[in-house]
């Protein structure tokens, strides 16, 4: 697949049984598309996060010079839910997350005890025309997913292990059927799953945003550290934490979220965000204390003139590229007009440019 201005766009389809997906098999592959479609129209090849794609998106990396590999952000999201919705995936003794793993087991085995039994399906399907999802795991965010069904049929599942006709539907499995009725009637049980649900919906309404054929790559920046903070709050709240109190939970969580960001974050994602008008207005500044232009920004900083080397690797093409974005992100001569600085609140980047970009020969190519 191939994303452009117009959308994604299907190029070809490998038959891979029986290979042995090396990194160089996959280097080869990714090689022949690009070389096919042109590398001057290359800006970076996607896949997901396991090694061996990595491996291969980094060699794409070191052939063209002016490419970028970019891990997708869906599959690092899922992989932060993975390490959060099951210690086993983590480094190290976290026993705080132990609870998610517990509170998931059994809404799992409640699932199942329902679905495969079709009198005790039948008989939910009498309180509730919503039906439970089969979800692979596979599938991003499946734990989120699972919870937030049982949150919308809870009342059904309550009706059902109430009603006369669950002892005569229980008798071939007496023991799991008590197990749960007594889940099912545990309010301590349904707030765990309301607490976990919410400070886990923030990551799972990022993989949402960035599952989508618009483009979005200008936002994944800040999308990331906003999406850190909602999580946070629930946790606090739930917590009895205080703004600036230690919350050992939130902290490990935070850990997870941010190692994942620190080894998915590209240069890519930062010359994105710092061409992203809206980011240098004072109602997005002003929206969150402490928050910076990404001009303002070290890591953005370093990671955007990475990205200005590698576009232009001539000497007067780089000095340009930089006053033209020092220009734009300062508000000076083409930019220091109230209408083009009032516009960068409320244009999207596109329309942005499109009206007041068009002095900066270069950068505005970049956008």
């Amino acid at each position: 697949m191939a994303v452009t201005e117009g959308g994604p766009m299907f190029l070809m389809a490998i038959d891979t049984e029986g290979v042995i997906k090396t990194k160089e098999y996959i280097f080869e592959k990714l090689k022949e598309v690009i070389e096919e479609v042109g590398v001057e129209c290359v800006v970076q090849v996607v896949t997901d996060n396991a090694a061996n794609r990595k491996a291969a998106g980094l060699m794409i990396e070191a052939k063209y010079k002016n490419i970028f590999w970019t891990p997708c952000i869906e599959h690092t999201l899922n992989l932060a839910l993975k390490n959060i919705c099951d210690p086993n995936n983590n480094e190290g003794d976290n026993f705080h997350l132990w609870f998610i793993e517990e509170v998931t087991e059994e809404a799992s085995f409640i699932k199942n005890f329902v679905m495969t039994h079709i009198m005790r399906w039948s008989m939910f399907h009498e309180f509730n025309k919503l039906k439970f999802l089969q979800i692979a795991d596979t599938r991003f965010a499946s734990v989120v997913i699972m919870l937030k069904r049982l949150l919308l049929i809870k009342v059904a599942l309550v009706q059902m292990v109430v009603h006369p006709n669950w002892a005569a539907y229980r008798e071939d499995d007496t023991a799991k059927a008590q197990r749960v009725k007594e889940h099912v009637l545990n309010d301590i049980w349904w707030d765990i799953i309301e607490y976990v649900v919410s400070f886990t919906e923030p990551i799972y309404a990022m993989i949402r945003l960035a599952d989508t054929d618009k483009p979005c790559l200008h936002l994944i920046y800040e999308m990331w550290d906003s999406m850190i903070e909602k999580v946070k709050m629930p946790i606090y709240r739930f917590e009895g934490k205080e703004e600036g109190e230690e919350c050992i939970l939130y902290d490990i969580i935070k850990e997870i979220l941010v190692s994942r960001w620190t080894k998915s974050n590209t240069p890519l994602h930062c010359l994105a965000h710092s061409l992203n008008p809206r980011y240098y207005s004072p109602a997005w500044i002003n929206e969150v204390p402490g928050r910076i232009s990404p001009n303002a920004d070290h890591e953005v900083t370093e990671m955007r003139n990475k990205c200005f080397q590698k576009f232009y690797p001539d000497q007067e093409d780089f000095k340009t590229i930089k006053k033209e974005f020092a220009d734009f992100a300062l508000f000076m001569n083409a930019f220091e007009n109230p209408d083009s600085i009032e516009d960068r609140a409320d244009f999207e980047p596109q329309q942005w440019w499109g009206t007041h970009g068009v002095s900066t020969r270069l950068l505005i190519f970049l956008h």
